[in-house]
């Protein structure tokens, strides 16, 4: 058994999420960490809320809210949405947690105590018609680099490199077009300089790494420069040294400890552990560093799941804040009270999921909600199409007639009637599993391809190759469709074919019984309906829970979390075929999947394009 970290990205907190987002880090990294944990493996996925910055800032002033407040209410619609996609978190929590704070805290001020903080005057933006300081992010213009006429004042999207906004050219404000004023500032850098060969030397051992999230990251190194970790704003956490700590206008940079967040998310789920377990849940009680199984264990691996948009911030950022805080760069040091961390096994980045033939936008309209989504279709449709058809190394387009084509074709005709026709057989010939009477080879011919769909499809899986794993179980449904109909079990009428009916019947269960197994990481829902078709009880598939918490550290908060039990041998199916047995009643069957009409699809279309 393997310790594996399933480091899902922070969903930032100023709106629900649209179904982009959940192409990027969401279906993806729980495909991986339901086999994963099928296979075997301890797996630990975490996540929750990103809830400083600016843009939140800035929306609650304009809708009359404080920060928090807004932060609330998107958490909540974001993880009730997540909830119902049936996405495993052990814990998915949020950023503004106590917890959090001291986390991000500790990481800060060891890092500053290795060297690797320097504190530089730079130039920063200023509004000059509210006097206000004006964060790099919300600071357009021409990108000094590739000419890219849209970068921001911290980052180029086009060519990925970092900038400072009095570097852009023809700046301009993204809240009100006003060019904005600069003027001298006092911040914290982290030296990446002197950290580049460190990093340099473990991008150097990351040769399984899908080839442009690899060579994105080793052309961040061509031109590295320190940058800011602090900001100008009044909402985030706290720089945590004397003279800056009470300084109401000076905070942590978002980015500084959003990544944070993988580390700060797994102490909290150890020291709920701890708590459940009777313990006091004190960060530093002893029952509460089962997280250090996942994060200092050298053998333990870490993957984390994002989009196309995040690679620079965890191939280049938090590998920095990793090295820097264990003492690893060119400055020296010695870590601190959480020890020598797991630099990322590997940074899985998917591409971008568009639509129309252009980006999401929320703000063009140009979008479609996970909650809308789920509110009308299926979730293991909108998993399956994501699975099967995202933008897994090269965008690609979601439109609403190639979702109808794969959920009619693939999920009903081709996997939900074989279910279903099986289940009628047997239900209306035997009304149980048959046992079966001398196999051919033909029978066992099939079993055997069933079989080994375990190895084909799991190696896929666990390297990450969706679409290629989908499409090898869809293969091993295909070949038992071919076998249905090459037997023709419906033409076995008469006592004489009883016997040769049973065991046709018997090896179509099986069959049957391993896809549902090899597609379960993907079609969690349905599998659990599938399982349950043929007479299974418990869970197949176990299915996340929202629960309401208490911060750790402040019980005058309260917060809702993702969690769950997804241990192996409770209500978690093995990576592997198991006998089915012969007698179990099944039902009569109602259909797993729901057929798309055509006038669905164009209320939908009409629905996007109004």
């Amino acid at each position: 058994m393997s310790h594996i970290l399933s480091a899902v990205a922070w969903p930032y907190a100023n709106g629900p999420r649209h179904i982009g987002h959940v192409a990027g880090f969401g279906v993806p990294s729980d495909v991986f960490s339901r086999y994963q944990r099928m296979a075997g493996n301890d797996v630990l996925m975490v996540s929750g809320t990103d809830e400083h910055g600016t843009p939140i800032l800035v929306q609650a002033e304009q809708t009359g809210v404080s920060p928090q407040d807004l932060a609330d209410r998107y958490n909540r619609v974001i993880a009730e949405d997540l909830t119902q996609l049936g996405l495993t978190y052990d814990l998915f929590t949020r950023t503004t947690t106590r917890n959090h704070y001291r986390v991000a805290q500790e990481l800060f001020r060891q890092v500053h105590a290795n060297g690797y903080m320097v504190e530089q005057t730079t130039s920063g933006a200023i509004s000059p018609s509210t006097g206000r300081t004006l964060p790099d992010r919300y600071i357009e213009g021409t990108c000094p680099i590739c000419g890219y006429d849209g970068a921001r004042g911290d980052q180029c999207d086009n060519c990925g490199n970092q900038l400072d906004a009095s570097e852009l050219k023809n700046p301009r404000s993204r809240i009100n077009g006003e060019v904005p004023q600069f003027v001298e500032t006092e911040h914290f850098f982290l030296d990446l300089p002197a950290l580049a060969d460190a990093i340099a030397s473990w991008l150097g051992t990351r040769t399984a790494w899908r080839p442009n999230v690899l060579n994105f990251s080793q052309n961040l190194l061509k031109d590295v420069r320190p940058r800011a970790m602090t900001r100008d704003i009044d909402w985030g956490i706290p720089v945590p040294l004397d003279g800056w700590s009470d300084n109401p206008n000076k905070r942590l940079y978002v980015w500084f400890d959003a990544v944070v967040g993988y580390l700060s998310a797994s102490i909290e789920w150890a020291r709920r552990q701890d708590l459940a377990a009777g313990g006091d849940g004190r960060m530093d009680a002893s029952g509460a560093e089962a997280w250090r199984a996942w994060w200092n264990d050298p053998q333990a691996r870490s993957y984390y799941f994002m989009g196309k948009d995040n690679i620079t911030f965890h191939s280049q950022i938090w590998p920095a804040e990793l090295l820097a805080y264990a003492g690893k760069g060119a400055r020296g040091g010695e870590p601190g009270f959480f020890g020598e961390l797991n630099l990322p096994t590997e940074v899985v980045s998917s591409e971008y999921l568009n639509v129309g033939g252009a980006q999401f936008s929320t703000s063009r309209g140009n979008v479609i909600l996970v909650r809308d989504m789920l509110a009308r279709f299926q979730p293991d449709a909108l998993r399956y199409f994501i699975a099967a058809a995202g933008p897994e190394t090269s965008d690609s387009e979601f439109t609403w007639p190639e979702f109808q084509r794969r959920t009619n074709d693939e999920l009903v005709a081709g996997w939900g009637n074989l279910v279903n026709r099986t289940a009628t057989l047997v239900h209306k010939n035997f009304g149980e599993v048959p046992a079966p009477v001398a196999p051919t080879e033909d029978d066992r011919a099939l079993l055997a391809t069933t079989a080994a769909g375990f190895d084909a499809v799991g190696d896929l899986l666990g390297t990450q190759r969706l679409r290629a794993g989908v499409g090898e179980a869809m293969r091993v449904v295909g070949e038992v469709n071919r076998y249905v109909s090459a037997q023709q079990p419906w033409t076995l009428k008469g006592e004489e074919n009883r016997d040769r009916l049973a065991t046709v019947l018997h090896t179509c269960v099986q069959a049957v019984a391993d896809c549902s197994v090899l597609l379960s990481p993907v079609l969690p829902h349905s599998s659990q309906a599938v399982h349950e078709a043929f007479g299974g009880t418990g869970r197949l598939a176990p299915m996340p829970r929202l629960e309401e918490v208490t911060d750790l550290d402040d019980d005058s908060r309260h917060y809702p979390v993702i969690t769950g039990d997804y241990r192996l041998g409770t209500d978690l199916a093995a990576w592997r075929s198991e006998a089915v047995v012969p007698g179990t009643t099944v039902p009569k069957p109602a259909p797993v999947f729901t057929k798309l009409t055509d006038e669905a699809i164009e209320a939908e279309v009409e629905r996007l394009q109004g």
